[in-house]
């Protein structure tokens, strides 16, 4: 682009008159830029930015352009993949878009390829340079996020728990991994309680059905002694009319 700098760039780009529903076509305007591009330049993140923090339609549309992008990242060069992680890394670092697109990366070996393995590597990275790890880490504790992470930071199954911590490990993040290595360490306790529960539930379950079983061969016993009296009852009358 021959702006000078991503504020005058958004000003030209924003005097485009365009019709309702052509806003995507920007999106993935500014996005192939980027990408095309042989070392990232924050200029496209910037300009990225200043679209979301505008209309809330580019900030919808970016959010489509990363699942999109993310489903067919395994087509990417890698110096593309890279220029696209960053752009949005930096979005996400300045809460341009909104974080729950990340529900969209499901972090397991059967989910990832090589290549989103280096895209959700690089978008992380990023996002703990902007941030430090601890604000990131807290971050990726806010309650509020924990439905839209639940796929990055499986706690489905012991092996999926396993393979994010260790792939965030060996990117040098594994302090990030905290919550998954202390869940994966009282796995076997929470076990045992949910093992415990279903005993106890299947037992007072049955004890149910005895005690109910009792009372009805109680009804039952007290019915046919009834029935009995007044058989009784009847004869004696018979006699005495007799």
């Amino acid at each position: 682009m021959s702006s000078v700098d991503f504020e005058e760039a958004g000003h030209k780009l924003l005097k485009i008159k365009l019709e309702p529903g052509q806003e995507m076509e920007l999106c993935i305007m500014l996005l192939e830029c980027c990408s095309q591009e042989r070392t990232y330049l924050r200029y496209y993140g910037l300009l990225g930015q200043r679209f979301c923090m505008i209309n809330k339609i580019h900030q919808e549309n970016f959010e489509k352009c990363f699942v999109q992008q993310y489903s067919m990242i395994h087509r990417l060069e890698t110096n593309k993949l890279r220029n696209v992680a960053k752009f949005f890394a930096h979005l996400l670092g300045t809460d341009a878009l909104p974080w729950h697109v990340l529900a969209y990366i499901r972090l397991t070996e059967e989910d990832t390829t090589s290549s989103s393995r280096i895209f959700i590597k690089i978008l992380f990275q990023e996002l703990s340079e902007y941030l430090g790890i601890r604000l990131l880490n807290e971050r990726l504790q806010d309650p509020t996020m924990q439905e839209s992470l639940e796929s990055i930071f499986p706690k489905d199954n012991p092996k999926n728990t396993r393979f994010a911590i260790n792939f965030f490990t060996s990117i040098g993040l594994g302090g990030i991994t905290e919550s998954l290595r202390e869940y994966l360490k009282n796995m076997p306790r929470l076990i045992m309680q949910q093992q415990k529960q279903v005993a106890e539930s299947e037992s007072g379950s049955d004890s149910s059905g005895s005690e109910s079983d009792s009372d009805s061969d109680s009804s039952s016993a007290s019915s046919s002694s009834d029935e009995s009296d007044r058989e009784t009852r009847k004869r004696k009358r018979r006699r005495r009319r007799s």
